[in-house]
């Protein structure tokens, strides 16, 4: 059962996260390091900057998110980061 009060679909909390994080480049950077080496780490890492800056996701919502973008960037981050998201 999906929580309601978390943000679903291409503009709910996940996309606004996304943007968030993506604006961050050093932020950006660090999580795609974490990635690499620790997939699930990087994810539990997400959803709880989604909590600290109050647009609360899930994992899944996370996964679908970026699933869902059609950039290089994005490609890539899953390519390298499959494991855990």
């Amino acid at each position: 059962m999906t929580d309601p009060s978390r943000g679903t679909g291409p503009n709910g909390h996940a996309a606004e996260l996304y943007a968030r994080i993506s604006a961050d480049q050093g932020l950006t950077q660090a999580l795609f390091r974490q990635a690499l080496q620790d997939p699930s780490g990087a994810l539990q890492r997400i959803v709880a900057l989604g909590d600290e800056l109050n647009l609360p996701v899930t994992a899944d919502e996370v996964r679908a998110h970026i699933a869902s973008l059609d950039d290089a960037a994005s490609k890539q981050w899953l390519l390298k980061a499959r494991g855990g998201l």
